[in-house]
């Protein structure tokens, strides 16, 4: 006999051709999926998990968190340089809401069509809202990006813009703030990010490094630092502002809105793009040589910027476009400390 929790399942998570790829030999619907990795590749993995409340404001509508919750995973295989292949789903919900349920399954299987991705399986459970997702991508052997591999010497680059979904949650109280146009792509980039995995196969073999940005420039590249053993300076002149960004940091200046009275004047575009959670673009190093390629790529339409260089000695120093040092106030979010450890 069928139970509600299976029904639900049924309706939303597994219609009819849902998988989509041959290498999924028996996907929901059993125990446990049946896949098939292809001849010569390193299977990637990652998880993660989405909590109503902190990774998403409560108000956020069910497509968006069916979107965001598979983007960040995917995301995570950009950073590694994987091509997407197969996702499971465990997702607790306070009810079983049909309305909310289709929606969700609407975004999300939106977004793994558009990345060839197959749900396989997952879990259903009663609880707080909360989103784990699982996926698994491949790589040629050798191929994927670390974090142990920028040199001294290398160049940093940043796909995309940095600090706007920060920005915009910063402006949720402030439906005012800014035109509305501005306010809107703000919020698209929080809400529904758009992993960067097709501009990371094309980086492959470039890259030496790399990181996706999802707690925040300093925090995230910290890490690739950390585990390659060297230092960096950043010119923060470069960093890249989308022009939504710069419109509403502006109009919120202007009214003096409280929105941003935690950051210094007039540097708070600084803080943002430096610090900001929810970016999800990549960040990586390269060696100088390839920068001519790197700028082929960039004329070609994949969106880089070069914002500062690998150092031999350690730590992460950040410079004005006077050159005056700049000592960030914030580094990055962290779960346990929280925003501005």
């Amino acid at each position: 006999m069928s139970s509600p929790e299976f029904d639900l399942i049924a309706r939303h998570f597994a219609p009819p051709g849902a998988a989509g790829r041959g290498d999924v030999v028996l996907g929901i619907g059993d125990d446990a999926a049946l896949l098939r990795p292809p001849s010569g590749m390193e299977l990637v993995a990652t998880l993660d998990t989405l909590v109503a409340g902190v990774h998403f404001p409560l108000d956020t509508d069910a497509e968006s968190i069916g979107h965001k919750a598979l983007a960040v995973n995917l995301s995570d295989l950009a950073a590694m340089g994987a091509e997407p292949a197969w996702a499971l789903l465990a997702l607790t919900l306070p009810e079983a809401d049909e309305r909310w349920l289709a929606d969700f399954a609407h975004g999300f299987f939106a977004l793994a069509r558009g990345y060839g991705v197959a749900l396989v399986g997952g879990d259903t459970t009663r609880g707080p809202l909360s989103v784990s997702v699982q996926v698994q991508g491949f790589v040629p052997p050798g191929a994927a990006f670390r974090r142990d591999g920028a040199r001294p010497g290398d160049l940093i680059y940043v796909t995309g813009t940095l600090g706007d979904a920060g920005l915009a949650l910063r402006l949720r109280e402030a439906s005012a703030i800014g035109a509305p146009g501005a306010r809107a792509f703000l919020r698209l980039r929080l809400d529904r990010p758009q992993p960067r995995v097709q501009e990371a196969l094309r980086l492959r073999g470039l890259a030496r490094s790399a990181i996706d940005v999802s707690d925040g420039l300093l925090a995230d590249l910290g890490h690739i630092l950390r585990a390659s053993g060297v230092g960096a300076t950043l010119e923060l002149a470069r960093l890249p502002l989308s022009p939504a960004f710069r419109a509403c940091l502006a109009a919120v200046e202007a009214g003096g809105h409280p929105a941003l009275r935690s950051f210094r004047p007039g540097l708070a575009w600084a803080d943002l793009a430096l610090a900001s959670g929810d970016d999800y673009e990549l960040c990586f190093t390269v060696d100088p040589a390839h920068r001519p390629r790197l700028e082929a790529l960039a004329a070609d339409g994949l969106p880089c910027t070069c914002i500062g260089t690998v150092d031999a000695e350690a730590g992460l120093r950040c410079r004005l476009a006077d050159g005056t040092p700049y000592l960030p106030s914030r580094r990055g979010y962290d779960h346990f400390a929280g925003e501005g450890s």
